[in-house]
């Protein structure tokens, strides 16, 4: 069946929507989203099979290039909000440690128990605060309100520990740069091929003289074509999501940076 422009262009709209933050349809898993592969693979048949690359349409060229910018800068937008999300969890094992040991210093009623409430005061909100006071006003360690007291303190030490909230959020963003990755790595490597539209080239050179293609494909091209994912984790862009990700992704990068790439 031949793809028509019309179709193609209709395509790569689809994918644009799909990786929009702001869309009702979020990519899930990427390894499990046939409908979403199958969308992309088919933008990269068509610039690859194209007959005759001096004669592409121009229309399909600018959309599958601004896909590609469009990608690109939401996976950058991704990396900002993991290094928020990263330091957030750190703030929050912080805040589980020093309320784990206030709260030993007011179950033990030391003498300072009730300045150590105060200087911390201003970092966690009032309820807790209010418990922690409590127990320390607590005569008895068996009565149901010192009880319960001690359950809530130690909840909120078990969710802050835990960040259960934000570790969904790093897999849901994780599996949106996977597949802002795809995209630059199946659509921006198969533009390559093609010759720019003349007056793209002239509006390139005259604001930075790097097409954006050229500068993500520097960023994620490598020589081999393993896996998809092994390609993401061999590259740059790879090896930032491994960093963000440092505790679910696992990579040996001494195996995936090369001599030339270490200089920076």
């Amino acid at each position: 069946m031949v793809i028509t422009e019309e179709k193609i262009l209709s395509n790569i709209d689809k994918v644009q929507k799909i990786i929009n933050p702001n869309s009702k349809k979020q990519i899930v898993q990427l390894e499990e989203d046939t409908y979403f592969k199958d969308l992309v693979e088919s933008i990269k048949m068509y610039l690859v099979e194209y007959p005759k690359k001096k004669n592409f349409p121009v229309s399909v060229y600018k959309a599958a290039y601004g896909l590609v910018e469009y990608a690109t800068n939401q996976f950058e937008e991704n990396t900002k909000q993991i290094e928020e999300l990263i330091r957030q969890r750190e703030k929050n094992i912080s805040l589980a440690a020093q309320l784990k040991s206030v709260l030993n210093v007011v179950e033990n009623k030391e003498k300072d128990w009730k300045d150590k409430i105060k200087e911390i005061s201003d970092d966690y909100p009032e309820d807790i605060i209010d418990t922690l006071s409590l127990i320390g006003r607590c005569r008895s360690d068996s009565s149901d309100n010192y009880k319960d007291a001690i359950k809530l303190i130690n909840a909120r030490i078990s969710n802050l520990e835990t960040n259960l909230h934000i570790e969904i959020d790093m897999e849901r963003i994780e599996d949106r740069s996977k597949a802002l990755s795809y995209i630059g790595i199946e659509v921006a490597e198969s533009l390559k091929s093609i010759p720019a539209p003349i007056d793209m080239l002239e509006e390139e050179k005259q604001e930075t003289d790097v097409t954006v293609d050229t500068e993500y494909m520097n960023d994620t091209r490598i020589d081999v074509k393993p896996s998809l994912w092994e390609r993401i984790k061999q590259s740059k862009v790879g090896r930032a999501i491994s960093y963000l990700f440092k505790i679910r992704i696992k990579v040996d990068l001494s195996n995936t940076i090369t001599d030339g790439s270490e200089k920076r």
